[in-house]
């Protein structure tokens, strides 16, 4: 008896790989895309988000830095030389956040903080945060963190989710500071201590207006 045999054209064949290498593709972009964002401005150069922010009304660094050492009690010299770094790529920040957060378990962790938002042009309020971190995260600790906001057109857009930007965790004398960004918005965390540790190796950050329990 002889077999009968499906005769499947190649071009069939070469359509389907071409879909499915489509498909790849695309998971892996939206991957990329949800855990990170673009990297920060080479140091000492001037980009767009600068420009803007300088020519707008904002934070006077002086009074910055002394409100963040006043508030985060670490080492000065780095606490300034990384709201130096801040004011050098973004410029004036036109909020600031100032606030407490902890650390959950060892090596996959998650973080919680709250602390209170205020805009230059005036208004306050209370903000909280969540997000998930690998690393050097221990259970029980708690430390303070000192937050520069840029370019937030209004207040109610700190309520979103902010990636890691690739490439931009400082630190310099126990102090840390990395980017976070949403679209045109940055948010700048600055940490001394414990609450460095609980900042390392952050993938993003979610601002509420509630208190949640949910880091995802």
């Amino acid at each position: 008896m002889h077999g009968t045999f499906l005769n499947v054209p190649r071009f069939t064949l070469s359509a389907m790989n071409s879909r499915l290498a489509a498909l790849l593709t695309a998971l892996v972009a939206a991957l990329l895309l949800g855990g990170c964002a673009s990297n920060p401005p080479s140091e000492g150069s001037t980009t767009g988000d600068a420009s803007q922010s300088q020519s707008e009304e904002g934070y006077d660094q002086y009074e910055t830095t002394q409100e963040a050492v006043d508030f985060l009690g670490g080492s000065a010299e780095g606490i300034a030389r990384m709201i130096d770094r801040a004011f050098a790529d973004y410029g004036r920040p036109n909020a600031i956040i100032k606030g407490e957060e902890g650390g959950g378990a060892i090596i996959v962790g998650v973080r919680y903080g709250m602390g209170e938002f205020m805009a230059k042009a005036g208004e306050k309020q209370t903000i909280y945060w969540q997000g998930p971190s690998v690393g050097w995260d221990f259970g029980g600790d708690a430390g303070r963190v000192f937050m520069l906001v840029y370019n937030l057109p209004r207040p109610d857009l700190i309520f979103q989710r902010f990636a890691g930007v690739n490439g931009s965790a400082f630190v310099v004398g126990g102090v840390g500071m990395q980017y976070l960004r949403s679209q045109s918005i940055v948010v700048a965390p600055i940490r001394v201590g414990v609450g460095l540790r609980l900042g390392a190796g952050v993938g993003y950050t979610q601002f509420t207006q509630d208190k949640s329990y949910n880091p995802f």
